[in-house]
């Protein structure tokens, strides 16, 4: 006896689609003002990445001027500003990451251990708030405090006998300034994730710890730790990313004559090459270099992450 069997034609993608649209609308709608904001903003802007390989000249357009390959990378591999500024981005970035990193996990695993919830409620605010000062105040500050004449830091210098310094003026002390005054900023804010991600550690495993005679170090060192290991390694291959897209506006406003030596970055020299010069093709070059360096970090840091916890963006 034959059994007659049914073909079930598979079902068009484009009508799927349609489908799917008619049926999630509402969804589709809510994310839709991100999907604009990120093809103008983001992918809109990708474009004008060829002027990095083009004589570009306003007259012309974009599509307009000629190519002339990697004639402006090799200007800047070859030009002498090529190495300082790599090595600054680079120790600045290296410095912030190693400082900046680790304060944020410390902090919040201090705040977790706080039974008072006033307490800590009461500091976790005032370890927040410097968040929220602009990057112009805060430098407006340093320039205050550290100012030669009058300046809070170097009366106290004085008061003890001691010479008054230049702190701003300083190369040697440009970056102990910029890793320090963002640490007072924002380490606060970066220990909300941490303090969430140990907010969702199960309570038992802290009672079964105390139980068998566990202190408070070996509860953070084989309990806390451990449960936030994946918030940790997330956020630190993110921060691996973006080691050289350290911030222009902050280096360009503690930055001078006098401590130029350790104070020019990429970014502002691209502000300087792009802006102030017009040269926006050779301005380009340098950005999309900048952008492939971390790029490449990036890629290496979650492969070690994948490698070590299991754990990574992708």
């Amino acid at each position: 006896m034959k059994t007659s069997q049914l073909c079930v034609l598979p079902v068009p993608k484009h009508k799927k689609l349609i489908r799917d649209l008619s049926k999630n609308y509402q969804l589709y709608l809510l994310l839709a003002p991100a999907l604009i904001y990120l093809a103008i903003f983001k992918y809109g802007p990708l474009y004008g990445l060829q002027i990095a390989f083009k004589k570009y000249a306003l007259s012309l357009g974009i599509g307009g001027s000629p190519w002339v390959g990697l004639q402006h990378f090799r200007t800047f591999f070859s030009s002498p500003q090529f190495s300082r500024v790599l090595v600054n981005t680079l120790a600045l970035s290296f410095y912030e990451l190693v400082v900046s990193f680790p304060l944020p996990i410390v902090l919040a695993l201090m705040l977790n251990q706080l039974r008072s919830v006033r307490y800590k409620n009461y500091l976790e605010n005032v370890f927040y708030i410097p968040h929220f000062i602009s990057v112009v105040v805060l430098v407006g500050m340093l320039n205050t405090f550290t100012s030669v004449q009058g300046g809070l830091i170097n009366n106290i210098v004085a008061l003890f006998g001691g010479d008054r310094i230049n702190f701003m003026g300083e190369s040697s002390m440009f970056r102990n300034l910029y890793v320090f005054s963002g640490v007072w900023k924002n380490t606060g804010w970066n220990a909300i994730i941490f303090t969430a991600a140990l907010s969702g550690i199960d309570p038992t495993l802290h009672e079964a710890a105390k139980v068998d005679g566990a202190g408070k170090l070996a509860q953070i060192w084989h309990i806390d730790i451990p449960g936030i290991m994946p918030t940790i390694m997330i956020m630190f291959v993110s921060a691996v990313g973006n080691v050289m897209s350290i911030g222009f506006e902050k280096a360009f406003l503690m930055q001078n004559y006098m401590n130029i030596g350790t104070s020019e970055i990429i970014a502002t020299y691209v502000y300087k090459v792009g802006l102030q010069r017009a040269q926006y093709d050779y301005a380009t070059a340098i950005g999309l270099f900048n952008n492939v360096v971390n790029l490449i970090l990036l890629v290496t840091a979650n492969t070690f992450s994948k490698k070590m916890t299991k754990t990574g963006l992708w």
